[in-house]
């Protein structure tokens, strides 16, 4: 029984480090472009850390371009959280665990606690579980509490495999074009009411969609 058990382990990791190393891989073939990246530049040239906001379904960039930074990632605890954990820790991030039905006030505590502390803060903020492109608060509420700056980018690709999951899950084709068009950075006061802070919510909701519009134009012209 143990030996079975070490094989099963040994086999788990050598998946996971090899979907880790696949990833990398076909990220660092892209072709990618960026519009509206100079704020992010001067903020992280300052030093200023900032909480990133991204689609749950074109992640997968989205994460890659932050890597060895000081970045901590909130991912679920499901099994696909378990996956994306490990690509995340092998892209050394700091990983925190929790979603909205299963310790999420807990986890983004923990989230704002590292913002304070200097950790720029990545999220998607319609994960894990959608519906899709639907804003929820985490990103907002943590840029508020911490005092942190929110940029949102939309991330899209010219070729690409999708699956059929909640969020059309986009795996980019090795050597693809690639757009990663940024917001203005947006700074969130702490004593904004619960209406306001919706409203702030529901305006992120509608930039996302104009961002994610802007980069599915610069592909189609290139």
């Amino acid at each position: 029984m143990e030996s079975k058990e070490i094989v099963r382990g040994f086999l788990r990791s050598f998946g996971q480090y090899f979907i880790s190393c696949t990833a990398t891989l076909i990220c660092k073939t892209l072709r990618v472009s960026y519009v509206n990246q100079q704020q992010v530049i001067e903020l992280e040239g300052l030093k200023r850390n900032y909480v990133f906001a991204f689609w749950h379904g074109s992640m997968l960039l989205g994460w890659y371009l932050n890597r060895k930074k000081a970045f901590a990632a909130l991912t679920s605890k499901s099994k696909d959280g378990d996956l994306l954990a490990r690509v995340l820790k092998y892209w050394k991030y700091t990983v925190v665990r929790g979603s909205s039905s299963d310790g999420g006030d807990i986890a983004l505590g923990i989230m704002i606690d590292y913002a304070k502390n200097n950790y720029s803060i990545a999220i998607t903020p319609d994960g894990p579980k959608g519906p899709i492109y639907k804003f929820k608060a985490g990103a907002v509420i943590t840029a508020k509490k911490s005092g942190i700056p929110l940029v949102l980018a939309a991330i899209d690709y010219k070729h690409y495999f999708q699956l059929n999951s909640w969020d059309k899950f986009k795996i980019p084709v090795p050597f693809s074009e690639a757009v990663v068009v940024f917001s203005d950075v947006m700074y969130i006061a702490k004593n904004l009411s619960y209406e306001e802070t919706s409203e702030i919510i529901n305006n992120c909701e509608k930039e996302m969609e104009k961002l994610q519009i802007k980069a599915r134009e610069i592909l189609n012209k290139n």
